[in-house]
């Protein structure tokens, strides 16, 4: 494994880790300003990750499906961080400090409206992912180097489109309530 799939999965436990963190300082040593910090540490990680990447290509290195992932990872991070957080927030008071509300299950059009959303997250992800993949296709512009970012725009865009009508089904055939 190179360098930057390196970066990626240090990228990842790095983020758990700050939410974890986070999570910890501020509900178990009731540290809330402390705990809102670490968790804002979240971009930073983005951020290392984004400069490790390009300069990686800039130094001439050909892009490698492991450089793909880290425009996805970072259009993905960027999109659906603030949610994940959000989403551990509500599970970790609830499993860990007995405090909060039980998540919630959705279903039927709830729950379509909720994938529905997370699909528009999912297109903020593209977006920004795409941004990063083009330009450093465009800066790059030798198609020798940059075959592998090119392929994964286009296998991105196709998984796009099959979560839109993943999205989309949801609507016509509900999430029916499990029987308990």
């Amino acid at each position: 494994m190179d360098f930057v799939a390196w970066m990626i999965v240090a990228s990842e436990i790095g983020f758990w880790v700050v939410i974890v963190a986070g999570l910890v300082t501020r509900y178990i040593f009731k540290q809330n300003k402390l705990g809102l910090f670490l968790l804002a540490l979240t971009p930073v990680i983005d951020l290392i990750l984004l400069v490790t990447t390009s300069v990686d290509l800039m130094n001439g290195a050909t892009a490698t499906m492991a450089h793909a992932i880290a425009a996805v990872y970072i259009g993905v991070s960027i999109a659906f961080g603030k949610s994940m957080i959000e989403w551990a927030d509500v599970r970790f008071q609830y499993y860990i400090t007995k405090q909060g509300p039980r998540p919630e299950r959705l279903t039927g059009f709830e729950h379509a409206k909720h994938y529905f959303k997370s699909w528009g997250r999912h297109l903020v992800a593209y977006l920004i992912g795409a941004a990063f993949l083009a330009g450093l296709i465009f800066i790059i512009d030798n198609p020798n180097r940059t075959e592998a970012l090119t392929g994964a725009l286009q296998l991105w865009s196709l998984v796009l489109g099959v979560d839109f009508l993943i999205a989309i089904s949801h609507f016509i055939w509900p999430k029916k309530r499990r029987k308990p």
